[in-house]
């Protein structure tokens, strides 16, 4: 087990639960990669069905910090922030997650990347907060990866997939 792993399964432990979710993208291993590593990409689909990303800032590398704003049909804006603590490419994505207004909510999500017959299989475990922060936490992530999919899918129409 790598020391990310390790880190999220005893966070996931301290909480008691984590929200796990697997999704089969029909697209190749380096374009999802890509989507989760580039600003411009993470704009287009991050968030439920609805929300849109105006504020979206990341220093990808192991140790460098993000600051994304999701925004609700509302018109709320919900701010969180993070450091990636570990990221293989193409193979998997390790970060902490702190919602703005939910201190002492520190959430580890690992998004793994596998091949899977010229398709990618996706999978994304969180640590779940503390009520009442949990109760979109498995919505939102399957909302957002649907998202994604529908994303990635118009990239391979367009011939984006070399």
């Amino acid at each position: 087990m790598s020391a990310a792993r390790a880190v999220k399964t005893a966070a996931g432990a301290a909480a008691g639960r984590e929200v796990v979710i697997t999704r089969v993208l029909d697209a190749p291993r380096r374009l999802v990669f890509e989507t989760w590593s580039n600003p411009e990409h993470l704009a287009r689909w991050w968030g439920p069905k609805d929300f849109t990303l105006p504020g979206c800032e990341l220093d990808f590398r192991p140790g460098g910090a993000y600051r994304f704003v999701m925004r609700g049909p509302d018109g709320l804006d919900y701010p969180f922030h993070g450091v990636y603590r570990e990221i293989v490419e193409q193979e998997r994505i390790v970060f902490t997650a702190i919602i703005d207004n939910a201190p002492g909510n520190e959430l580890v999500t690992t998004v793994t990347f596998a091949e899977h017959g010229g398709k990618t299989r996706l999978t994304v475990a969180q640590t779940v907060p503390t009520e009442p922060y949990a109760r979109g936490q498995k919505q939102g992530w399957t909302e957002s990866l649907a998202r994604l999919a529908e994303y990635v899918a118009r990239d391979m129409k367009n011939g984006r997939s070399k």
